[in-house]
């Protein structure tokens, strides 16, 4: 049965018209299935260039638009749960305002969904100023087991790449006010909550790798965030006590590591460059 999809778009203040428009049309225009809705969560207000931006994508799309304007920015996980909330289907794909959709997207994933499963992801690769010159790839676990397996240790799905069914994702709370975590934390839920997941290998969107990126990944505020959802985890039951020992220690420590070293375990484990 053919599903209807809301295509789930975040804005905030420091997201410049001209990606969002790149993400937009990639994700909307090109795509060789289209979503049925788009729903742009503004979170907080935002430049004029960029509100006109908002305004002018509206206007010119060729599916529905609904915006969804929060008085004050709340972070990604509560911008999520509005948009959630305004969506009017049950499918709903996520994107980023930075980032680029490949045109058979949807194509692929849609029919995935349509199978039965409850989330799907993708790879992804990584480009810095030039969509064109990819300089990573960030691969994905396929294998069901294998992507419940590795929910444990590390976040499973690349986040601008998920389309899930939104009753689910509802079902569990959402994504929450859990910040910088929102997205790990949920599918921590989804896999508690018995829900079928699936991959795509084959990257599907291309993720804009900003200055600062790597120094982003790490601190002290990342440390704590990172102890809170490893604690969270416990109280869920999703870890073992020696999961939960082990993430603190690696993943806690790749929080702390200096920067040049945080790159090379990125580069090297995580997200290798191409050859």
């Amino acid at each position: 049965m053919s599903e209807q999809l809301s295509l789930l778009l975040p804005v905030w203040a420091g997201d410049r018209p001209d990606f969002l428009a790149d993400a937009f049309h990639s994700s909307v225009d090109a795509q060789t299935r289209r979503p049925d809705q788009v729903v742009i969560v503004r979170d907080g207000p935002v430049p004029d260039p960029l509100a006109e931006k908002i305004t002018e994508l509206v206007k010119e799309s060729p599916v529905a638009v609904d915006v969804v304007e929060l008085e004050r920015n709340v972070g990604l996980g509560p911008a999520l749960d509005a948009g959630l909330a305004a969506c009017h289907h049950d499918v709903v794909a996520r994107m980023d305002a930075d980032d680029i959709s490949l045109p058979h997207r949807f194509a692929v994933q849609l029919p995935i969904i349509e199978s039965g499963v409850d989330i799907v992801g993708s790879g992804l690769v990584e480009f810095a100023d030039d969509p064109d010159e990819i300089v990573a790839t960030r691969a994905v676990p396929t294998d069901p087991a294998e992507i419940r397996r590795r929910a444990r240790f590390a976040t499973p799905f690349n986040h601008p790449t998920v389309v899930y069914r939104r009753p689910l994702v509802t079902g569990v709370g959402g994504y929450t006010d859990f910040a910088k975590m929102e997205d790990y934390l949920l599918w921590a839920k989804l896999i508690l909550a018995d829900a079928r997941v699936a991959n795509v290998a084959e990257p599907l969107v291309k993720y804009r790798v900003g200055a600062g990126a790597y120094g982003r990944r790490g601190g002290l505020e990342l440390l704590r965030a990172e102890i809170a959802v490893q604690r969270r985890f416990r109280e869920l039951g999703f870890t073992t006590p020696a999961q939960f020992a082990r993430n603190l220690v690696v993943r806690g420590g790749y929080r702390l590591v200096p920067e040049s070293l945080r790159r090379s375990a990125y580069r090297r484990v995580i997200a290798p460059y191409r050859r």
